[in-house]
C-alpha cells in the first residue's frame, strides 16, 4: 500500500471527508532552503538531533502530495527571524494562497514598529490564520510592540499558531510564562499552542483549561521521534479527552523526519477513541475555520 493510500484509509475509517492540518510549512523557496540547511547542519534550535527532511521536494510536488493524502485544508506556516521580514513574507503568502486551493491564507508578525498596520492589512486581505515563532524569532510575545496586534487578532477571532514551548531546544522567551502574560491581557485571543507545548505539555494544558479560546496542535507530539527526548506524560492523557474539541491535527509537513502517516498512527495509538480522533483530525479544524 502506498503512503497516500494508507493515509486515506486512516481517515476513511473515521468517516470524515479528509484531514484538516493546521501546521504545514510553505514559504518562499529560498527561505525554505535555508530552513532545510539549518536542520541539515543540526543548528542549535534543533536540539542537536539528527533531523532528515522526509519531503524534500519542489513546491508543486509537496502541494500534490497533500492532495493525494486527502488533506482538504492546510496552512503555509511562515515566520520571520528578524525585523523587516514579516511584511514581505505576508505578501508572498497572499499570492500562494490565491494560487493554491486548500491553503488557508496564512500570515505572520514580529515585534517591530508598524506591526499593527501590516497585521491589519493582512486581516483585510483575508488572512485566516497567523503564525508566531517565539523560539526562532527570539522575542518576548508579551512585548508592548505586539500588544495592539494581539488585540486586533483577538477582536477579529483569527487563530494564531504559536511555537512557544521550549522544544526541541529552549529559546530566550519560550515556556508558558510569557504566553500566560499575553493571555492575561487578551483572554479571547485564539492561540493554538504548537507541538502541544512540547516539552511543557502540562503547563500549556493548564492555560487551555483556563482560557476557553486556547487550543493545541499535535505537531510531532506522541511520535516515536519526539517521545525519545520529550515524552508526553501519560498521566495527562485524560486531559486530552476533556479538551477534545480544542486539539487540532498538525504535522510540520514537509519538515518531518518520518512519514506523514506516522503522526496519524501515533494519535491513534493513544487509545482515546474514534470520536476523539475524528474531532482532532477533521472536525475541530473544520469548525475553527468554517469549512
Amino acid at each position: 500500500m502506498t503512503e497516500a493510500a494508507e493515509v486515506r484509509e486512516f481517515w476513511g475509517r473515521l468517516g470524515v471527508p479528509g484531514l484538516v492540518d493546521v501546521h504545514t510549512h510553505f514559504m518562499p523557496e529560498r527561505v525554505l532552503r535555508k530552513v532545510w540547511g539549518y536542520f541539515d547542519a543540526l543548528g542549535p534550535l534543533t536540539g542537536g538531533v539528527e533531523w532528515p527532511i522526509t519531503y524534500r521536494e519542489e513546491e508543486a510536488e509537496r502541494v500534490a502530495r497533500l492532495r493525494e493524502f486527502g488533506v482538504r485544508a492546510f496552512t503555509a506556516m511562515l515566520y520571520p527571524h528578524k525585523p523587516g521580514m514579516a511584511q514581505w513574507l505576508n505578501g508572498w503568502a497572499v499570492d500562494f494562497a490565491g494560487r493554491t486551493p486548500g491553503c488557508l491564507h496564512t500570515s505572520t508578525l514580529f515585534p517591530e514598529p508598524g506591526v499593527e498596520a501590516y497585521v491589519r492589512d493582512a486581516v483585510e486581505a483575508g488572512a485566516r490564520v497567523f503564525k508566531a515563532h517565539v523560539q526562532v524569532g527570539a522575542y518576548d510575545p508579551a512585548s508592548e510592540l505586539l500588544d495592539p496586534a494581539w488585540g486586533l487578532l483577538a477582536e477579529a477571532g483569527i487563530p494564531v499558531v504559536v511555537h512557544c514551548g521550549s522544544g526541541p531546544a529552549p529559546g530566550k522567551h519560550t515556556g508558558p510564562e510569557p504566553i500566560a502574560r499575553v493571555l492575561a491581557r487578551h483572554p479571547r485571543l485564539r492561540l493554538v499552542i504548537a507541538h502541544m507545548g512540547m516539552p511543557e505539555y502540562e503547563d500549556f494544558l493548564d492555560l487551555a483549561e483556563r482560557y476557553k479560546e486556547v487550543r493545541l496542535d499535535t505537531t510531532m507530539a506522541f511520535t516515536d521521534f519526539s517521545e525519545r527526548f520529550a515524552p508526553f506524560p501519560r498521566r495527562a492523557l485524560p486531559r486530552l479527552t476533556d479538551l477534545g474539541d480544542r486539539i487540532l491535527l498538525g504535522s510540520d509537513f514537509p519538515n518531518i523526519p518520518y512519514p506523514y502517516v506516522h503522526q496519524l498512527h501515533a494519535l491513534e495509538g493513544l487509545g482515546l477513541g474514534q470520536e476523539w480522533l475524528r474531532a482532532v483530525c477533521h472536525d475541530n479544524g473544520a469548525r475553527l475555520f468554517g469549512l
